[in-house]
């Protein structure tokens, strides 16, 4: 079960339409989705649930399957509580929040931004487990308190031992579980490697997939046994899930351990200012004189309104460009696409998710234009880094 995800859009953005999700709530300002596939878990759930209600409380008939669906939604609104104390610590140290989704094997908190200290990232992780433990000892309380009616203490029973379950397997240390920042965070903090540990939950992560995988067999094999399908096919589902996160993450921390080779000034593009109403022919012909890539439109006062993207040029036959005139295949200047120049590393690509787009103009602190920024140049130079 996942419970954080980073990402790199600006604060103040919305967050997009999300195929597959419906929109439930908001809680602190931040949205809650529900996906597609919750549905279809939520109905297992039921599935496997109901004998077990048929066996604890019998007479119910078709309404042990509705019960059974009742628990599996009070089970994912534990976990919606699990994600809400996550989001609730992040957004107190002041991190971004993008959303809260519900979905297949349980929830993520779209976290835009990596904690500032090792200390914080383990605080936003560790209160996640730590709030489904404290459900589990509430529920379990409530058991000991009623005794009727039989399903309502049924129900109490099996959600205190799945919030207990759910609490200690985020524990497992190893990423993309909370255990697994935990592990990241510990790593930081002896090393004052921030990638190394993400490097080291990474593949921690992946231990634990296979000790996941492993386990049902060798749990039963030695009560004389093998699993039974349902077992397999949960272990196994759960594995690909750890290893796909984990794997990710190693993904991550190796593109981030090149982000600090990344500058843009060294990656900008010389831009030469023209007039929006000037022919495409005509501006493409100043900047190749000018030795430069890019085409930037001001106003009547020298002020930026615009930029061309190389693609829109492309895009325009040659027979056509006398008579268009650059306006009218500029992007309009929009405040989130003026950098600055000085911007480097991290703070650089987390600009450009602001808004993603295939040019950037880049201002000195002053204010002046300095150039153009491609995300194709920045994309080339990852790859050679």
């Amino acid at each position: 079960m996942v419970s954080q995800q980073l990402g790199s859009r600006d604060k103040d953005r919305e967050p997009r339409r999300r195929p597959g999700a419906l929109q439930i709530a908001r809680v602190v300002g931040v949205p809650i989705y529900v996906n597609v596939s919750w549905v279809f878990v939520a109905l297992l759930i039921a599935f496997l649930f109901r004998p077990w209600i048929d066996q604890q409380v019998p007479g119910l008939g078709q309404w042990s399957f509705v019960a059974a669906f009742g628990f599996a939604v009070l089970l994912y609104a534990s976990v919606l509580v699990h994600e809400i104390a996550h989001v609730l610590v992040a957004k107190r140290f002041g991190l971004p929040v993008r959303a809260i989704t519900l979905q297949f094997l349980g929830g993520l908190s779209e976290i835009e931004r990596e904690p500032e200290s090792p200390w914080r990232e383990f605080a936003v992780a560790v209160v996640g487990p730590l709030t489904s433990l404290a459900l589990g000892g509430a529920f379990g309380l409530a058991v000991t308190q009623v005794a009727e009616p039989p399903l309502l203490e049924l129900a109490l029973f099996q959600l205190a031992w799945a919030n207990l379950l759910v609490g200690l397997f985020n524990l497992l240390p190893g990423l993309p579980l909370d255990g697994g920042r935990m592990l990241r965070a510990g790593v930081w903090a002896v090393t004052k490697r921030p990638h190394l540990g993400t490097k080291v939950a990474g593949w921690a992560g992946r231990a634990v997939a296979v000790l996941v995988l492993a386990l049902p067999w060798i749990y039963l094999a030695g009560a004389g046994g093998g699993p039974d399908p349902v077992t397999i096919v949960w272990s196994v589902i759960l594995a690909m899930f750890l290893w796909a996160g984990s794997t990710q993450a190693l993904m991550s921390a190796r593109i981030r351990g090149k982000l600090p080779a990344l500058h843009a000034r060294d990656l900008a593009r010389r831009g030469v200012p023209v007039p929006s109403e000037l022919p495409l022919s005509e501006a493409i012909r100043r900047a190749q004189d000018s030795h430069a890539g890019s085409l930037v439109v001001v106003d009547s006062e020298g002020k930026p309104t615009g930029l061309v993207s190389e693609a829109a040029v492309l895009a325009t036959p040659e027979h056509r460009r006398p008579w268009i005139s650059i306006g009218d295949v500029a992007r309009r200047l929009e405040p989130a696409l003026v950098l600055s120049v000085e911007l480097r590393g991290e703070e650089l690509v987390r600009a450009m998710g602001g808004m993603p787009a295939t040019e950037y103009l880049l201002v000195e602190p002053d204010g002046g234009i300095y150039g153009v920024l491609s995300t194709a140049d920045v994309d080339a130079a990852l790859a050679r880094a």
